[in-house]
């Protein structure tokens, strides 16, 4: 009983260690993952209420 009295305290801060660092882990790649997602709607070509870009229907309606 005394070598679990022992180690016990040791493993409890390795677990509470292992889940902080699990943690940020995953709100760092929550956080890439948004952010990419961000970039990639402000590079995307914006589109109208019919799903085409603003420079396809002005083509079409000029010729």
């Amino acid at each position: 009983m005394e070598y679990i009295a022992v180690i016990l305290p040791s493993l409890v801060v390795g677990l509470l260690f292992w889940f902080a660092i699990r943690a940020i882990m995953n709100a760092d790649r929550s956080e890439r993952e948004a952010l990419a997602k961000a970039e990639e709607e402000l590079t995307a070509e914006p589109k109208n209420s019919d799903g085409e870009s603003p420079d396809s229907s002005e083509n079409s309606t000029a010729g």
